[in-house]
């Protein structure tokens, strides 16, 4: 009982300081890949084996974007809830080195290091071995931490500080399905000048997960990956996920929009975006969160 009320405390803890301290969080972001670095419809995989993570300045970012902190760190795989561990090897073999903002080619667990892909810039590296996740909707949440940040011994696969040795607030998380599953997104989109605009690419958002961790998404246009104009989140769980808007070069926020309803207050803020079960239940899903930059 002592074990579990701990966890709920740092979880809920957790949620609370990302929100409050939504822009403390390092620079960058990770997203999930095929080997050679290419994306797959919605973050969709056919195989766990198919599933690899990778982390820079963000896709479709452009470069004016910070990539992340060069350093060590550490990363693990759970269910969408992060109730559940799935990583089944000791973290000291869950590490990649980030040099010059990107994954780098150099496997920092040495010999029991995880495969590496084969793109040549941001090189991935293969998120097996992990259990099966016990949602029903085919859902992993990936997370990436820096070492110094890691709070369980490498030596080992876990403990109970935190999310199995990650803390919310330093840890950054990207969700993603395995097998013949619907898509289901929040997806931020940027409008320039008025509400039905033309799209702007590049732009960012801060998403917050329902623990607490972060990323950063960027709108970009891959229309063979049905990405069009977007900075989306896909296969978020269900809860309560917080969506960050600051102004930023190329967009002065004006309105914001939230499934189509103005928001009453105009200009840089965080909306709040609820994913229920019975959304997850129908099927596929997009909440649409629209700025209008002015």
């Amino acid at each position: 009982m002592r074990k579990r009320m701990l966890k709920l405390l740092c979880t809920v803890a957790g949620v609370f300081l990302g929100v409050a301290t939504i822009f403390a969080n390092y620079d960058g972001a990770i997203w999930t890949t095929l080997p050679d670095g290419t994306e797959v419809d919605f973050n969709i995989y056919d195989s766990k084996e198919d599933v690899y993570l990778n982390g820079g300045p963000g896709k479709g970012s452009g470069s004016n974007a910070n990539g992340l902190p060069d350093g060590t760190y550490v990363f693990m795989v759970t269910d969408p809830s992060g109730a559940t561990l799935l990583s089944t090897d000791i973290a000291g073999c869950r590490q990649v080195t980030v040099v010059n903002g990107a994954f780098d080619n150099v496997d920092a667990a040495g010999a029991c290091g995880h495969a590496l892909g084969v793109a040549v810039v941001g090189r991935p590296v293969q998120l097996m071995p992990y259990d099966d996740t016990p949602n029903n909707g085919g859902e992993y949440k990936a997370w990436l931490t820096p070492v110094g940040s890691y709070q369980c011994s490498l030596a080992e696969v876990s403990c109970d500080v935190g999310n199995f040795g990650f803390i919310n607030g330093e840890s950054k998380t990207d969700n993603f399905k395995v097998g013949d599953e619907v898509p289901d997104e929040i997806d931020a989109r940027f409008h320039n000048t008025y509400y039905g605009g033309g799209f702007l690419d590049g732009l960012a958002i801060r998403w917050v997960d329902t623990l607490g961790a972060s990323n950063t998404k960027y709108s970009y246009f891959e229309p063979q990956h049905f990405i069009n104009h977007e900075a989306h989140v896909e296969a978020p769980e269900i809860g309560t996920h917080y969506i960050s808007i600051t102004n930023q070069p190329g967009c002065s926020v004006g309105d914001v929009y939230l499934a189509g309803t103005k928001q009453r207050k105009k200009g840089p803020q965080t909306i709040a975006v609820k994913v229920t079960k019975a959304m997850k239940t129908k099927g596929s899903f997009t909440v649409f969160v629209d700025v209008v930059c002015r």
